[in-house]
């Protein structure tokens, strides 16, 4: 297959994305880039896969991988069919990816095992979010997770959602230094009481003098 033409999908569906306002979720497209690599690894895998972009999703698209492109050094492979939805409780997510330098899609995926779509296995996303926290809980969870930036729209919908339900936690007020529990060099707790130094505190003085008193009367 040679490259894209004028007529591919992939070039024009990046200006498609238009969510509603009110909706709570998007279809998208996921486009996997399979790229020819020098490194010295390259004698064992000649090429590596990587997360080239996410589409708004067409009917055109269908609903099974395809191959979009190909050339000696490239393959690029549209994935359709993924839905992103948005969640109240993880607004708190959304506002971590809005607040970031470069807010974007985090997509989730994995190398087939066997070939099930070509003759070798190709790269398949098993899931996209706008959400920091399902991205941490991916790569908690040992998982290959990319990253590419989302478009304006987009950020713009998933904006009026965080603000409509982000509510931040209350700041924990500092405990006091002089309310801080203090510990012994074990790490057990240690208690004061005035009434033990106010009891002491004659014979304290006391003990001084007697102190100083033999020890001039030894010398």
């Amino acid at each position: 297959m040679s490259a894209a033409t004028e007529s591919s999908p992939l070039l024009k569906a990046e200006s498609a994305f238009a969510p509603p306002p009110a909706a709570a979720a998007l279809s998208v497209a996921v486009v996997m880039r399979r790229r020819t690599t020098s490194s010295v690894a390259s004698r064992w895998q000649p090429w590596q896969w990587e997360l080239a972009e996410v589409l708004a999703n067409e009917p055109s698209f269908g609903d099974r991988p395809r191959l979009l492109y190909e050339d000696a050094d490239e393959q690029r492979w549209l994935h359709p069919g993924f839905t992103v939805e948005l969640f109240k409780d993880d607004a708190e997510g959304y506002y971590l990816n809005l607040t970031t330098d470069a807010p974007c899609w985090f997509v989730m995926w994995r190398v087939e095992e066997e070939p099930a779509t070509a003759s070798v296995p190709i790269a398949l996303p098993q899931a996209v979010s706008l959400s920091y926290h399902d991205a941490g809980r991916w790569l908690d969870s040992q998982e290959t997770v990319e990253q590419v930036d989302a478009p304006p729209a987009v950020l713009h919908w998933l904006g009026e959602f965080t603000e409509r339900h982000y509510v931040p936690e209350p700041k924990r007020r500092q405990r006091p230094q002089s309310f801080r529990t203090l510990s012994d060099r074990f790490g057990n707790p240690v208690s004061i009481t005035t009434d033990k130094l106010r009891k002491g505190g004659g014979g304290g003085e006391g003990g001084k003098g007697g102190g100083n008193g033999g020890g001039r009367g030894h010398g």
